[in-house]
């Protein structure tokens, strides 16, 4: 079972996949491994070949590349629940299909302004289809893995519709609009998102609570939901007999474990039985059938057999953080309170969990990039027994009562009461505490964190227990690389259509533009402050805005409230916040941090925002780079009368590469050997323009695209070449 479930977990980590006529011959020969009776072999490598034949088949229902960009008229049938926000609604197209070509079975639209969109009606859309894409940087969300592991073989934005036939047996958007329309002491989105797995309606600021408690799992339906209402339902025939007027003449076991796995899968076909809820239910079906016939086989042939029973019916949930997660923190568990001498009393039992699975998850939460809450134990301490013993009871009961008049108002009224008290307890609580994210380190010093990890979960009393504590100390105290004297460290972000480059020396460090911010997505927060984290920056010397266009200085505030930042410069003040305190730009302004000089530079004839753009030059050892912001031709004209305007080896393309700049005699007096381009995949403004991007070719420059290659990182003063996040090959990219 252990080879099987290494064979399957083995696709997440494959840089590309085999041809699938290796494929098919690996399955040939597993086949004869397992009539050989080689059955850890056989059944590794069947699993490795399985996985590869689910992964090609949902990779070759993306969007076709010719089709990327292109409008088109699609039908289809919407699924799940619509997720509305703002005047934006976002939904799920299934069994999408053209008149003309032929598309991916499932489509992921977001229309602005749009219609009201219900579950289950069938619409005629016009669409702009994109094939999936995401940003691409150091510890950040792999949005394209995530939209692979989902099955969505494209994204695109609405721009017309006609509803073709209404929402048949769409009973879970009424229920939903049913609870939403409900008082529940105002906390109806949270019960939505509970009882229905419909989050839409928190807020931004809803989540960062719930994230950096530590509590996520609790208001998103998941594995943990399932479980707490099945154990309900089986504590509750257990009491029933054991205490209660039980029918001795029905056997309460098979009674609870039937009654728990149906009310669990009631429950999950409420929340939509999507593919978390039903790898829940089907670890759920293996427990209850191991405590009910199989208890003689121990608590891990279960685990495996759920884990196997999971990941082949998807494999591609490897791809999901939530499946290392969850089943991370079983294997925390039966490790830690299976086959151990002596019982644990109520307060142990109670107080231990939490801080074990806390433990146990560190080194998981670390390695997927992932934030952790120092205050998540204690919150969760309080936090899942409230949930589950007061908070889910009243909810699901109240729910199901709401065709009865007053009564089931009633009940959800007292439960979003009950979790107003939770919800008020968990801000006081993320006002002390702020998540951590642990820095980037090398491989070793991890491996090093989960052997420390193993030694503390070990039984008290076992000799070499108490080293593990100098070994998770790693984390904290880990040795990093140090950045040379007269060297600096360069990152550009892949922030989309916008800007936001960070440059480092061995004691100092400069943002230059904090990325865009489009209506609530907000690049600077999402992109910029996790980045800057995993890289230990703690706080920032200078925040450098070249201009106040939106896609360069949206993130400013975000990063300013997250961040420490001493000084913010600008080239154009008064189009900024007042927020930010930002001082002018100002021109042949110069100074060295660790033998790295800095130069700034504005035209002062400049009419518009654009133009306005300060410019900073960075030198390191002689090597250059020159970065931009958005400044076009006749800007371009009046730098080359600077001191700036001198051999420049590494350029920043202006404007993003747009027709009204990177003109060839600007080009040809910096002489870059490589350009380096911030960008959206696929942006409305045809950015970098063709015009433009065959100067940069006829000229011989190097062309580091962030649309293409993701984040992009090289080092200025050691004139060597760049490395892009890309590179780092993963079969899901392009």
């Amino acid at each position: 079972m252990l080879a099987l479930a290494s064979g399957l977990i083995a696709l997440r980590f494959l840089p590309e996949l085999p041809p699938v006529w290796c494929v098919y011959g690996g399955l040939a020969a597993g086949l004869m491994l397992l009539i050989g009776r080689r059955y850890p072999a056989a059944l590794f490598l069947l699993g490795i070949c399985w996985a590869c034949l689910q992964a090609q088949s949902a990779l070759d229902d993306r969007l076709p590349s010719a089709l990327d960009g292109r409008t088109l008229w699609v039908e289809g049938r919407v699924v799940g629940l619509p997720q509305s926000r703002d005047k934006s609604v976002r939904f799920e197209l299934q069994g999408a299909h053209s008149r003309h070509v032929e598309l991916p079975a499932n489509l992921l639209l977001s229309w602005w302004g749009g219609p009201s969109v219900k579950s289950g009606e069938r619409w005629r859309l016009a669409v702009t289809l994109k094939r999936p894409k995401g940003l691409l940087n150091p510890q950040g969300f792999d949005y394209q893995a995530w939209l692979l592991a989902q099955r969505i073989g494209a994204t695109g934005s609405v721009k017309d519709g006609q509803l073709i036939t209404s929402a048949t047996y769409a009973w879970r958007d009424g229920v939903r609009q049913r609870l939403l329309n409900t008082d529940a002491n105002g906390r109806a989105p949270w019960l939505a998102a509970l009882v229905m797995g419909d989050g839409s309606g928190l807020s931004r600021d809803d989540w960062q609570l719930l994230q950096a408690t530590g509590t996520v799992h609790l208001l998103v339906i998941s594995g943990q939901h399932i479980g707490l209402f099945a154990g309900l339902l089986y504590g509750l025939v257990a009491l029933l007999a054991r205490y209660g007027p039980w029918p001795r003449r029905l056997p309460w076991l098979p009674w609870a474990c039937g009654l728990a796995f149906a009310g669990a899968t009631g429950y999950g076909m409420l929340a939509g039985f999507e593919v978390p809820v039903q790898r829940a239910c089907v670890m759920l079906g293996l427990v209850l059938l191991w405590r009910l016939r199989f208890r003689h086989l121990g608590v891990w042939m279960p685990y495996l057999l759920a884990l196997n029973a999971v990941l082949m019916v998807d494999p591609l949930a490897s791809l999901r953080p939530g499946l290392w997660l969850s089943f991370g923190a079983v294997a925390v568990l039966i490790f830690t309170f299976g086959s151990r001498l002596g019982a644990w009393g109520w307060r142990a039992a109670w107080l231990r969990p939490q801080g074990l699975i806390a433990l146990g998850l560190f080194p998981l939460l670390w390695i997927l990039g992932l934030p952790i809450s120092l205050s998540g134990p204690l919150a969760n301490l309080v936090a899942v027994p409230w949930i589950s013993l007061l908070v889910l009871p009243t909810a699901l009961l109240g729910t199901f009562l709401l065709p009865v008049p007053w009564l089931g108002e009633s009940l959800l009224w007292l439960s979003g009461g009950l979790l107003d008290v939770l919800i008020r307890g968990l801000n006081l609580l993320s006002a002390v505490f702020t998540p951590w994210l642990p820095v980037e380190v090398p491989v070793y010093v991890w491996l090093l964190t989960v052997m420390g990890v193993l030694l503390l979960l070990l039984p008290a009393g076992v000799v070499l227990r108490p080293l593990g504590w100098p070994l998770v100390l790693l984390a904290v105290f880990a040795p990093r690389e140090q950045i040379p004297h007269g060297q600096a460290e360069v990152l550009q972000l892949d922030v989309g259509q916008g800007l936001a480059m960070v440059v480092r020396t061995r004691h100092h460090t400069l943002l230059y533009d904090a990325g865009p911010k489009i209506r609530d997505l907000d690049q600077g927060e999402r992109v910029v402050v996790p980045v800057l984290r995993s890289l230990g920056v703690k706080a920032l010397d200078l925040m450098l805005i070249s201009h106040a266009d939106s896609d360069h200085a949206g993130g400013a505030l975000a990063v300013q409230r997250s961040i420490k930042v001493a000084q913010v410069i600008s080239g154009d003040v008064p189009g900024l916040p007042d927020q930010l305190q930002a001082q002018p730009c100002r021109a042949d302004e110069h100074w060295e941090w660790d033998g790295v000089r800095f130069s700034l530079w504005q035209w002062q004839e400049a009419k518009d925002s654009n133009q306005k753009s300060c410019v900073l030059q960075v030198e390191a050892r002689g090597e250059r780079l020159l970065l931009t912001g958005d400044i076009d031709v006749n800007a371009e004209r009046a730098l080359l009368k600077s001191s700036l305007a001198v051999p420049t080896q590494w350029l920043q393309a202006p404007h993003h590469g747009s027709r009204t700049s990177s003109s060839m005699v600007f080009l040809k007096a910096l002489a870059p050997a490589a350009v380096l381009i911030s960008r959206g995949h696929g942006n409305t403004f045809g950015h970098p323009h063709p015009l433009v991007s065959a100067r940069y070719q006829a000229l011989g420059m190097q062309v580091l695209d962030s649309a293409e290659q993701g984040a992009i990182q090289f080092r200025l003063g050691a004139f060597g070449s760049a490395q892009s996040v890309q590179a780092q090959r993963r079969f899901w990219r392009d």
